[in-house]
């Protein structure tokens, strides 16, 4: 997934230069103001609200096909007919009070169960890739940034020899070659291998410039360490940038978690994979559109409601920033 670093670097303006005061009383009103901004501003709640909701669907997935009575490897052929290419029996893919999205066709499996179980594994690829990519991309860019020299030649050549991959295409080719057993952490990883280079170039940037503040000047007169000047100083004034970016990041890993899976080198069948669920039901969509249209919707507001709570992050946090 790429990223355009001219809007972000704009972001990761300093908390503090110019004393050690200023720096330590300026974070609980700015965050004030920026959690009211957050709280008034419609789209980060909406969209906050369906993350929300879709976090806890895959947490509770056991309890709730509990209480709709039907598992995601469950077969019910008395909601198919046979006798019509074993298409649902009923309106909208055979949607009921005992299928509450119907079913699928040809196998009479539960939609719902297999959507709440989806779930659980596109936001533990797409939250768990996150987690990583950051926790890499910011080290590397740290490092990089701070020490120059050869530390900077050798991280900078690494990220532009990952970003010049075509990374879906490579990303097919590695995962045709791994076993299928634990796709779920092959997938964060690999995903996680060509991701990181774009927060990684961001926070290499920032870093370059905020090594030449006075508060940084000030650290390394105090006798500070490089390890406590990076960590204490620097990465604190990183904070917004790394949120939007992270924030961002998710919803390009949750489609190509899905892409992968479309493509049939991602989850491995019979395990439940909302990109899974679309390819399944591409030969059905004439006979059967809701069970395309269903995972296919859930994917979309996902994908869309991290785009927009990214958005209205680095929007909050910009205005936030200016008015400081």
């Amino acid at each position: 997934m790429t990223f355009s670093s001219t809007s972000l670097e704009s972001e990761a303006t300093p908390a503090g230069d110019s004393s050690l005061d200023t720096t330590l009383e300026s974070p609980p009103a700015s965050g004030r103001r920026l959690l009211r901004a957050f709280l008034t501003d419609w789209g980060a709640m909406l969209s906050s609200t369906y993350i929300l909701l879709i976090i806890l669907m895959a947490i509770f997935a056991p309890l709730l096909t509990m209480l709709s009575g039907w598992g995601p490897y469950k077969f019910d052929q008395s909601a198919i007919d046979p006798n019509l290419g074993a298409i649902p029996i009923g309106p909208f893919g055979g949607i009921s009070a005992e299928h509450w999205f119907g079913v699928e066709p040809g196998s009479g499996r539960d939609i719902f169960a297999r959507i709440a179980y989806g779930a659980r594994v596109s936001m533990t690829v797409a939250l768990s890739a996150t987690l990583l990519t950051t926790v890499i991309g910011v080290v590397m860019g740290l490092l990089a940034g701070y020490f120059g020299g050869l530390v900077d030649l050798v991280i900078s050549r690494v990220m532009e020899f990952l970003m010049a991959f075509p990374a879906l295409i490579f990303m097919i080719a590695i995962l045709s070659a791994l076993p299928a057993d634990n796709r779920v952490f092959l997938l964060v990883v690999v995903i996680s291998l060509f991701g990181w280079p774009y927060l990684a170039r961001i926070v290499r940037s920032q870093t370059l410039s905020l090594k030449e503040r006075e508060f940084v000047e000030a650290a390394k007169a105090s006798g500070a360490t490089s390890v406590r000047i990076i960590f204490r100083e620097i990465l604190p004034n990183l904070q917004s940038t790394i949120i939007v970016m992270a924030t961002l990041a998710v919803p390009g890993y949750i489609g190509t978690e899905a892409g992968l899976s479309f493509l049939g080198v991602g989850v491995v069948p019979p395990t439940p994979s909302w990109g899974q669920m679309i390819a399944a039901a591409t030969p059905w969509y004439a006979v059967d559109p809701m069970y395309f249209v269903i995972p296919g919707a859930f994917l979309f507001l996902l994908v869309l409601s991290f785009t927009t709570l990214g958005d209205r992050i680095r929007t909050i946090a910009t205005s936030g920033e200016a008015r400081s």
